[in-house]
């Protein structure tokens, strides 16, 4: 069954941000994911409008899109936007599919 990486940022130096941005879809390749919105144009409907930026990657499983996450390589991307306040990030794995009866 599908799941889906669900991500939401604001950016705080774009330039430092774009370290990490341009190495992520090579890793998320490696691991099955297929980038399905990324940075696109979007409008808060409901709820804080903190967060600028929205990505939405498909992966074939819930189990590869964590291992992606929790890959070496992944969090040496990631590192370029943890440090320093560079970005702030909330990031969701979801399996796919109606879970609520």
């Amino acid at each position: 069954m599908p799941a889906y990486w669900l991500a939401r940022s604001k950016i705080n130096d774009p330039v430092a941000y774009k370290r990490y941005t341009d190495q992520v879809p090579a890793i998320i390749a490696k691991h099955g994911g297929k980038v399905l919105a990324r940075g696109g144009r979007f409008e808060v409907m409901e709820g804080p409008d903190y967060f600028q930026r929205f990505v939405v990657i498909e992966f074939p499983t819930f189990e590869a899109g964590v291992n992606c996450f929790r890959s070496p390589e992944y969090d040496e991307a990631a590192r370029h936007r943890r440090e320093n306040g560079v970005g702030e990030v909330q990031t969701i794995m979801l399996d796919a599919g109606e879970f609520t009866k």
